[in-house]
C-alpha cells in the first residue's frame, strides 16, 4: 500500500504538472509558474492531495543538480567573455547593493545580519527560464539588450555557488579558516577552468565520450551518471553538490560531445525541474499569505519595483543607453529559481525561521507568477518613452498631452452638460416641470 500510495502521488504529480504547463503555454506564460499553480492545487492549500512534501523533494533536488548541469552545457563561454565585463560588474553592483538595502532594513526590523544577507543575495537573483522565455516571446534573444541579459543571468548562476558557500558558512555566525579556503578555492578552479576552456580553439576530444554517438539510451545515462558523480565529489569534498553539477555541465558542454550530452540531457531534466518548481508550489501556504496579505503585496511591490529601478540605475551607470537599460533591467525584474535554493540552504542552517520561510517562499514564488504582467506593464511605458524621444523624460510630453486631453474632455463635458441644461430650462420642454 505504501508503494501504491507512492505511484499514486507521482502519478497525480506528473499529470497537474502536464495539465497546468499546457495551459500557461496557451496563455503564452512561462511554462514554470503552471508548475508552481500545480503544485499548489495538489497541496494542502487547496486539495491536500499531496500533503508530504518529502515526497517529491528528492526529485526537486535532483532536480537543482540538473538544471545547473544544464546551464553549464549550455554555456558559450566565448560569447560570455564577450559581455562579461558589463555581465559581471551588473551582477556584484546588484548584490552588493541588495545585500546593503537589507542591511540597512535589518537595523529597522530587528533582522540578524545572517538573515539580512541571505535575503540579499535571494533578492538579488532573476530567474533564468522566465527571462529567456520573455526574451524569446519578444525575440530580443540575439540582440545587443538579449546577449547582456543572457550574460547578466549566466554571471548569476555563477554567483550561485560563492552564495551557497556562504551562506552556509553563516551559520555557524563567523567563518573558520577552512570555510573561507573552500570558498577561494571554489572560485579560483570556476575562474581558471572558465579561462582554460574559453581560450581553446577547439572542443576537447574525450575518447571515452565516442561511444556516446548514436547511442541515445547510453547518452542519457552518460549525462545523468556524470552530473551526479561530480557533484558527488564536490560534496565529498566539503564544497556544494550544486557546485560541482555546473562544473561538470561547463566541462562536458565544451567537448566535442557537448551537443550530444545536451539533447540526452533537456528531457530528463525538464521532468525533474518540473517536479522542482511543483515542490516549491507544495510550500506555498495560502492562508498565510491571506492572513499576511498585506505585508505580501508590500514586500512583493516593494521588491518588484526597487530591484527594477536599481538594476536600471546599474545599467545606466555602466553606460547602457536608456532604452536598453530599461529593458534589461524588466526582464530581470523578478527573484529566481535559486533563491528557493538560498532559503532552503538557509533554512536548514538555522538562519532562517519557519515564519520567515513561509513569507520568502510565497513572495519570491508570486515574483514569478506576476512577472510577465509586471513585464507588459513596464514595456508599455517604454514603449510611450520611445514615441516621445525615449528617456525618462520622455515621458513628461506624454503625461503633459494626458493632461490637456482630460482637460480638454472636462470642458466637452461640462460645455454638454451646459447645453442639456438649457434645453431643460426651455419652456416647452416635456421635462420641464410644471407649476
Amino acid at each position: 500500500m505504501e508503494s501504491s500510495f507512492d505511484l499514486t502521488t507521482l502519478a497525480l504529480v506528473v499529470v497537474a504538472a502536464l495539465g497546468c504547463g499546457l495551459l500557461l503555454i496557451r496563455l503564452r506564460q512561462p511554462v514554470v509558474v503552471g508548475y508552481i499553480v500545480a503544485g499548489i492545487i495538489l497541496g494542502p492549500s487547496v486539495l491536500g492531495l499531496v500533503d508530504d512534501r518529502e515526497q517529491v523533494s528528492l526529485i526537486a533536488e535532483l532536480g537543482v543538480l540538473l538544471l545547473l548541469f544544464v546551464i553549464g552545457l549550455e554555456l558559450d563561454l566565448r560569447a560570455f567573455r564577450r559581455v562579461y565585463q558589463v555581465a559581471v560588474l551588473t551582477m556584484l553592483l546588484q548584490a552588493l547593493s541588495s545585500v546593503a538595502i537589507m542591511l540597512l532594513l535589518s537595523h529597522l526590523l530587528g533582522w540578524s545580519m545572517g538573515l539580512a544577507i541571505l535575503i540579499g543575495f535571494s533578492f538579488a537573483l532573476s530567474s533564468t527560464a522566465v527571462a529567456i522565455k520573455m526574451l524569446e516571446d519578444t525575440g530580443e534573444l540575439n540582440s545587443d539588450a538579449g546577449r547582456i541579459t543572457v550574460g547578466v543571468l549566466i554571471a548569476q548562476d555563477l554567483a550561485v555557488i560563492p552564495m551557497l558557500l556562504i551562506v552556509g558558512g553563516l551559520a555557524g555566525g563567523g567563518y573558520s579558516i577552512s570555510t573561507l579556503f573552500k570558498l577561494l578555492l571554489a572560485v579560483g578552479v570556476l575562474a581558471v577552468l572558465i579561462r582554460y576552456l574559453s581560450n581553446r580553439d577547439d572542443p576537447l576530444d574525450v575518447p571515452l565520450l565516442r561511444r556516446l554517438d548514436g547511442n541515445t539510451d547510453i547518452a542519457v545515462l552518460a549525462a545523468v551518471a556524470g552530473c551526479f558523480a561530480i557533484a558527488a565529489l564536490a560534496g565529498l569534498a566539503g564544497l556544494s553538490p550544486a557546485y560541482g553539477a555546473f562544473l561538470a555541465g561547463m566541462f562536458f558542454g565544451n567537448t566535442k560531445h557537448g551537443s550530444t550530452m545536451l539533447k540526452a540531457a533537456l528531457p530528463v531534466q525538464s521532468l525533474f525541474i518540473a517536479a522542482f518548481f511543483l515542490s516549491i508550489g507544495l510550500l506555498i501556504d495560502l492562508q498565510f499569505i491571506w492572513d499576511n496579505l498585506l505585508h505580501v503585496i508590500v514586500l512583493l511591490l516593494l521588491v518588484t519595483v526597487v530591484k527594477t529601478v536599481v538594476d536600471v540605475g546599474i545599467l545606466r551607470l555602466l553606460g547602457q543607453p536608456w532604452p536598453r537599460a530599461f529593458f534589461i533591467g524588466v526582464v530581470i525584474g523578478q527573484i529566481g529559481e535559486f533563491s528557493f535554493l538560498l532559503v532552503a540552504t538557509g533554512t536548514a542552517n538555522g538562519i532562517v525561521d519557519q515564519e520567515a520561510n513561509r513569507l520568502l517562499i510565497a513572495v519570491i514564488a508570486l515574483s514569478l507568477v506576476i512577472s510577465p504582467l509586471w513585464f507588459s506593464i513596464a514595456k508599455r511605458l517604454q514603449q510611450l518613452a520611445a514615441q516621445s524621444g525615449g528617456g525618462i523624460g520622455g515621458i513628461r510630453p506624454i503625461l503633459h498631452e494626458v493632461v490637456i486631453h482630460q482637460r480638454r474632455t472636462t470642458r466637452l463635458y461640462v460645455y454638454i452638460a451646459r447645453r442639456r441644461l438649457r434645453v431643460l430650462r426651455h419652456p416647452h420642454h416635456p421635462l420641464r416641470p410644471r407649476r
